[in-house]
């Protein structure tokens, strides 16, 4: 019989829930999806199999909790950056700052790809990535609405889209070559900036 202590709602529950869910992550990162075991996650976590299915109704409970939280760490500091910046050109500036740390980790970069994976395999969790990727685009299109009151919603909506998608497409082509001329790249839109001004 489970220890009262380890329910849900408890603190220590809380606890136990959170130690599943960074042991999961922890093998995602080393070994994709098929090494996220309910017996692998366990005993990495150091504790019982039969909690997984107490504290998030089985296995795939499980993974929508790792694949929330992945997603988490990945998008929320980026968008963070982002929102942060003063205008268009210091967003531009921390994107290519950022670019080399995002996709210079190993972990960092297969936790990305088994996402994409995971979103693509489990239609749940692509509607976690959904989600997600829309809560970032609305919040870059508030951001811009800030910058440019007069522009029209499809518009911030639009720019908000190129500027997700600049980013995804910066980062994927960035860890197949890490000499990807990023820079120059930022330097256009930069200029494209400058014309439309």
């Amino acid at each position: 019989m489970t220890n009262l202590a380890d329910r849900p709602n408890s603190a220590r529950g809380d606890r136990r829930r959170e130690q599943l869910v960074e042991a999961g992550i922890a093998l995602l990162r080393q070994e994709g999806w098929p090494g996220v075991t309910t017996r692998a996650v366990a005993e990495r976590a150091g504790t019982n199999p039969g909690l997984i299915h107490y504290h998030f109704g089985g296995l795939s409970g499980l993974h929508a909790a790792i694949f929330r939280r992945a997603t988490d760490q990945i998008i929320t500091p980026l968008v963070a950056e982002l929102l942060g910046a003063a205008d268009e050109r210091a967003a531009l500036a921390t994107m290519q700052a950022m670019l080399p740390q995002a996709t210079g980790d190993e972990h960092t970069t297969r936790l990305a790809a088994e996402l994409i994976v995971g979103a693509m395999r489990d239609p749940a969790l692509g509607v976690v990535l959904r989600d997600e990727l829309r809560r970032a685009r609305t919040q870059l299109a508030g951001r811009l609405g800030r910058l440019h009151p007069g522009w029209p919603p499809d518009r911030l909506r639009g720019v908000a889209t190129l500027i997700a998608a600049s980013i995804d497409g910066l980062m994927l082509h960035h860890m197949i070559d890490a000499e990807l001329p990023a820079g120059e790249a930022l330097s256009a839109v930069a200029e494209l900036l400058e014309e439309g001004s």
